[in-house]
């Protein structure tokens, strides 16, 4: 397996992604998303996973220069500027797409995009902007609505959810099946019981923010998005 970091840009704003790669002759690209801290160790870590699994794997840089933050008020600081502007949104993570398929030995027809916490609306985000790829998993993803492409949504979609998630209320989680029946997608939901937001986070035990890790939940969403790859690839 290789890593290396790789450049793209939106605007005048620089990217730098985390790559790994199995160094197969050909591979699935699997674009992973971050939380609202940037790209951080957790999501290199699952980078270097899925490469293990056999995919070329993309931890995106969605605040560009690889920004992370140090405190929930930094986080939260460099989310909002994205979560206001969905269209912006929508433009890095496509720019990213593109970075992505001109990576040594990825298939260019085989792509996936996962995501969590902020980095779920993230790759939601991808699809509803009508990019074709493959398909999305949001892990404990935020999940309000946004414009639908023209296209439709292409990628098929898997959302993996905590049930007890405080950040995002069945009123929120009943909206947006409503929106993705009504935008004709191939979705799925899975709602894990007694999980809370950032499930698959060991690091992540906040009873203030209501992020608490479980491991049930952890590998059974890991076990999910694995079958949901044997069928989209």
């Amino acid at each position: 397996m290789k890593t290396q970091e790789i450049n793209y840009k939106f605007g005048d704003q620089e990217y730098r992604a985390f790559v790994a790669n199995p160094e197969k002759e050909s591979a699935p690209l699997v674009l992973v998303a971050h939380t609202w801290a940037g790209r951080d160790d957790f999501v290199e870590k699952k980078a270097i996973e899925l490469a293990e699994e056999g995919y070329v794997a993309m931890a995106v840089d969605m605040y560009g220069d690889a920004k992370v933050g140090t405190s929930t008020e930094e986080n939260q600081s460099m989310m909002t500027p994205l979560i206001e502007d969905r269209d912006k949104l929508k433009a890095i993570i496509n720019s990213a797409v593109e970075a992505g398929k001109k990576i040594d030995g990825v298939d260019s027809s085989k792509v996936a995009a996962i995501g969590y916490c902020f980095g779920g609306l993230v790759v939601l985000d991808l699809a509803r902007s009508g990019t074709d790829i493959s398909g999305v998993v949001s892990f404990h993803g935020l999940l309000m609505s946004s414009d639908i492409s023209t296209d439709g949504i292409q990628a098929k979609v898997l959302v993996l959810h905590g049930e007890r998630d405080p950040m995002v209320p069945l009123s929120m989680v009943d909206d947006f099946q409503k929106e993705m029946t009504a935008a004709e997608a191939d979705w799925q939901l899975h709602s894990y019981g007694n999980a809370y937001h950032a499930f698959t986070n060991k690091e992540a035990n906040d009873p203030n923010l209501g992020t608490q890790y479980n491991e049930n939940a952890d590998k059974r969403s890991w076990q999910s998005m694995m079958n949901f790859f044997t069928e989209i690839f």
